[in-house]
């Protein structure tokens, strides 16, 4: 697949997630924010694991953990109380800021430089989304902002991870069902001992959960870290501008929300920077940042530029691995040389 398609195909998770706003405020019961998020990941994650059954070895076990606190235990929660709280388009342009948390974790966890393009890139996002959906509003709650503060930067801060520490020894489809299976096993008694259950669930309802679970649990996620193993970090985060690019179209053609000149001109600005944001990530070497332990010097991606302390000048570089070819060759040199001077003197 090549890196266009794999690009493509990665996008379809975020733009799946730019439809929660709709489903949580027109298919879903509300008040129960924990429990809207242990019945997308719990289900989800069981099912994945049926599908492609391996466990998890060594370090894996809690680094699974923490992606799926990081991921699912605790974004979604925050997702719905922010979607509960705050208007879709608050919470968009909070979402927007995303890439930058990234730019500037990377610096920390990967040791990177940010590049100026992909700083430029990343304001343009915040400043396309921000233009696309935030209209007036008489009163704003904190609350939801401070959630989809949090969600938008522990989210970030797994996608750095995950690039981190590299690929686990298993399928996308295993590494997906434990994570979502360890977010979903954090939310489900928290929910049944905060919320409990609702007393009454309509057509509606069901079917939102339903579609919860499926879509936007398990293929989404499915999707999604597929391709945090074969894209570097800050294309991911760039990634994550389609949410509010679908929840503005979705608000648009399903509730009749009109888009003025200034919106058109917010959308237009924020995809030209998720198309920078990921011809940055694919100018230097179209490598992938390396996992821990396999840097090189030199390396670039993601739009950050790798820091770390070039060999000693004057220091002799690691001699290459002789090929079998390169032994032999050395082997007949003198042989040859023999015939060459009995040639001579003959």
């Amino acid at each position: 697949m090549t890196r266009t398609s794999t690009v493509a195909v990665t996008a379809v998770g975020p733009a799946i997630w730019g439809t929660t706003y709709y489903a949580t405020t027109k298919w879903l019961p509300s008040g129960y924010p924990i429990l809207d998020g242990a019945v997308r990941a719990l289900p989800a994650g069981l099912a994945l694991l049926a599908l492609r059954w391996q466990l998890p070895s060594g370090v894996w076990w809690w680094r699974i953990g923490v992606l799926g606190m990081l991921n699912i235990g605790l974004f979604f929660p925050l997702l719905f109380v922010a979607a509960e709280r705050v208007p879709g388009g608050i919470a968009g342009a909070v979402g927007a800021i995303q890439p930058l948390i990234v730019l500037m974790m990377s610096t920390v966890i990967l040791r990177s430089r940010i590049t100026a393009t992909a700083l430029a890139a990343g304001v343009g996002g915040v400043v396309g989304v921000t233009l696309l959906v935030v209209r007036a509003s008489g009163h704003v709650d904190m609350v939801g902002v401070l959630a989809a503060v949090v969600g938008t930067a522990e989210m970030g801060l797994a996608i750095v991870l995950a690039k981190r520490w590299g690929r686990p020894p298993m399928s996308p489809v295993t590494l997906t069902g434990w994570m979502l299976t360890a977010g979903g096993l954090f939310l489900t008694p928290l929910a049944l001992a905060t919320e409990g259950l609702p007393q009454h669930l309509s057509g509606t309802n069901w079917f939102g959960l339903v579609y919860l679970a499926v879509i936007g649990g398990a293929v989404s996620y499915f999707l999604w870290m597929r391709g945090v193993g074969a894209l570097p970090a800050s294309a991911m985060s760039f990634l994550t501008l389609v949410v509010p690019l679908v929840a503005a179209t979705i608000g648009w053609l399903a509730l009749g929300q009109s888009l003025t000149p200034l919106q058109l001109l917010g959308m237009a600005v924020a995809l030209a920077s998720l198309v920078v944001g990921q011809r940055v990530v694919a100018r230097p070497a179209g490598r992938p940042i390396p996992a821990a332990g396999q840097w090189r010097h030199g390396s670039t991606a993601a739009g950050l530029v790798d820091r770390r302390p070039s060999p000693a000048a004057g220091s002799r570089p690691a001699r290459r691995a002789d090929h079998p070819g390169r032994r032999a060759d050395r082997a007949i040199q003198p042989l040859v040389r023999t015939r060459r001077a009995i040639g001579q003197h003959d």
